[in-house]
């Protein structure tokens, strides 16, 4: 069953007085469980297919859906009630600096106005999943860009998220941190059956997916393969 769907997507930005196209006609679907990779390099519109994915943003023109809900046809309230069914992992990690892993990855829960007791429950769990059970109660200075963006994940699947969505999610970490991180979300996708996108420009993490498109300059030109 095709979860997310893309029709014609355009995108186009006001850079003063100059507009920009980041995506000029992409087509794309994905099915239920899926881990789709999309390569390409930077500039090519990866991240701003991501927000559209993920409800973060609304086109030019063409379609986006989500779970068949056309995405432009929604206030930003309603927009909002959506992504509760996504979660969203960002190259730059965006934790709060004062809160520690435990309630970094409890906030999306505590927003929701769910008990403090069930809350830290889960994400004991989640961060215990992500291999990082020693490391709760530190905060983002004292983790490592692994550990950092490990807390990223736990947070991004605190709330049960029918959709996983990665924007470079080892662009700020070493290689081999970075394969272990694909391993686990790799995993994750086939235990929990959490849909996956990621976007990259690295072709060796495209190997993790089931599914690898190649976007360049804001199209989606082809289905890569070994």
């Amino acid at each position: 069953m095709t979860v997310l769907h893309a029709e014609n997507l355009v995108k186009t930005y006001m850079l003063g007085n100059v507009p920009v196209q980041a995506l000029s006609g992409v087509n794309l679907n994905v099915e239920e469980g899926e881990f789709v990779a999309i390569l390409g390099p930077s500039g090519s519109g990866k991240s701003t297919l991501l927000n559209m994915l993920g409800a973060l943003d609304v086109p030019s023109s063409g379609t986006v859906k989500i779970s068949n809900i056309d995405i432009s046809t929604l206030n930003e309230q309603e927009r909002a009630l959506l992504r509760r069914k996504i979660g969203i992992v960002f190259q730059f990690f965006n934790l709060i600096g004062r809160f520690n892993a435990m309630e970094n990855v409890e906030l999306p829960l505590s927003i929701a106005n769910m008990p403090k007791r069930k809350r830290r429950e889960i994400a004991k769990t989640l961060l215990t999943t992500v291999g990082l059970k020693d490391r709760m109660t530190h905060k983002p200075a004292e983790l490592s860009g692994g550990e950092r963006q490990r807390v990223a994940l736990a947070r991004a699947l605190v709330t049960d998220p029918e959709y996983l969505l990665m924007d470079e999610p080892t662009g700020n970490i070493d290689s081999k941190t970075a394969r272990e991180l694909m391993t686990l979300v790799r995993d994750l996708n086939e235990t929990r059956k959490v849909t996956v996108v990621m976007v990259t420009h690295d072709h060796a993490m495209t190997k993790y997916a089931g599914r690898v498109l190649h976007l360049l300059d804001g199209k989606i030109d082809a289905e890569v393969h070994d």
